[in-house]
């Protein structure tokens, strides 16, 4: 097949939706089909463009067999609403000359965030006569409203257009977790339209490795501490506050260390948290390249996945998934009802904890520290329910078998294994 997947995130951009499209992409050439990315100039999580894309309106790569087709987009360090509105404004109006000069593709797979991209995309499924999926990593504008993003009643008007028509112009849907699912179909959208593939990770390349022999413990001074470890985004939604007051409370077991590793302006945030708490436990260290990225997890004992009470209920982190494969405890602190502590709960592998609760987290790694025999089968647990649940060979097939379903040659031969995903 050709497969365009239009993605305002790729690689380089190291965390978020960038490396899920990176990997599906890759595998899906390695299985045979040609892939082309139409992406903006990779600018996240910094939010400015990388150096060596600045000063380029539109450039085309070639990376593991992929085209990669970017163009410019409108960023601020700082964004204000309006800056945010030409951000997504900008890429709708840059990124459809290459999407529409480059092959006409057999399908398109179009993820959200950015919402407004479902415009250009559905008039490109429309001249080339193409099917659209629309896949969805977190549901916009809904999950923008509920933490206080977008509070404008005209854009939110905008915005929920947007969602209704992204809906209705696609012909599938994909989700990533089973809140996504109920809250389309309170929207009204079809269920024969919803299919649920869970996020995925390279189970091959996020492995149990040996913890004391890690070269990430040897370089930042780690040998022999319990390592308590973050690693993301520092946004809004997160609220890393917590961690870094929970290890103030913990100053004085000298054992326990936190690390947190993040982008630049976030780590300068913590860091004035770090000296107002007297939290000296505390290791900030910026974004490791991917290839670290393993010897980084295997150097923890714990991983933590952090949210603030406020995050809406559907949301999934994609580090769950990684820090599972990665074989280590879980600590969630993280909304009880949510899609998040489901997904941990369900693993076996770590303990979820009311969010924004300093003195909660504090406790639940306090008696991990107490428990190495408890930390173990729990790393045990992520690693087995990693490898059952999120492996990525699974999930390309789940994803080959959809794209298979919307064309003519491929609906005889995958359209039962599709259905068996069908909500």
């Amino acid at each position: 097949m050709r497969i365009l997947i239009y993605s305002y995130n790729y690689h380089p951009e190291p965390i978020g939706i960038a490396p899920l499209m990176t990997e599906l992409a890759e595998g899906l050439v390695k299985r045979g089909h040609q892939v082309r990315v139409v992406t903006a100039m990779p600018n996240y999580p910094e939010r400015q463009i990388y150096q060596e894309y600045r000063g380029k309106f539109y450039l085309t790569e070639h990376k593991n067999g992929v085209q990669i087709q970017r163009s410019y987009v409108w960023i601020r360090p700082q964004p204000n609403l309006l800056d945010r509105v030409l951000l997504d404004a900008s890429f709708v109006v840059t990124s459809f000359l290459p999407a529409l000069m480059g092959w006409r593709p057999d399908v398109i797979l179009l993820t959200s965030p950015s919402l407004p991209v479902c415009i250009p995309a559905a008039v490109l499924g429309w001249l080339r006569a193409c099917p659209i999926i629309l896949n969805l990593q977190d549901i916009l504008p809904e999950a923008a409203i509920h933490v206080g993003l977008l509070k404008n009643k005209l854009l939110i008007k905008i915005f929920t257009a947007l969602e209704k028509f992204a809906y209705s112009a696609a012909a599938k849907i994909s989700v990533i977790a089973d809140g996504f699912v109920e809250n389309l179909l309170s929207k009204g959208v079809a269920a024969h339209k919803i299919v649920q593939i869970p996020n995925w990770v390279d189970v091959n390349f996020i492995s149990p490795l040996p913890k004391e022999d890690s070269p990430f413990r040897a370089a930042h001074n780690l040998k022999g501490k319990f390592v308590v470890l973050y690693s993301g985004n520092i946004a809004l939604t997160q609220g890393l506050e917590t961690v870094i007051k929970a290890a103030a409370k913990l100053r004085d077991i000298t054992k326990i260390a936190f690390v947190v590793v993040g982008e630049g302006k976030g780590l300068q945030r913590l860091q004035q948290q770090c000296l107002d708490w007297g939290a000296d436990n505390v290791l900030l260290l910026p974004f490791q390249t991917r290839k670290d990225l393993p010897q980084m997890l295997a150097a923890a004992d714990v991983g933590l996945v952090v949210q603030k009470k406020n995050v809406i209920s559907f949301n999934m982190p994609s580090k769950i998934q990684v820090l599972l494969a990665s074989g280590r405890a879980l600590v969630g602190s993280v909304p009880e009802n949510g899609t998040a502590a489901r997904a941990i709960k369900q693993s076996c592998g770590g303990v979820v904890i009311p969010p924004e609760d300093p003195q909660a987290l504090a406790t639940a790694i306090l008696e991990l520290y107490q428990n190495p025999e408890k930390v173990k089968t729990l790393g045990d647990n992520s690693r087995q329910y990693a490898v059952e649940q999120y492996a990525f060979e699974q999930a390309l097939n789940q994803y080959e078998a959809l794209f298979y379903s919307l064309t003519a040659d491929g609906k005889a031969i995958h359209s039962q294994s599709v259905t068996k995903q069908e909500v």
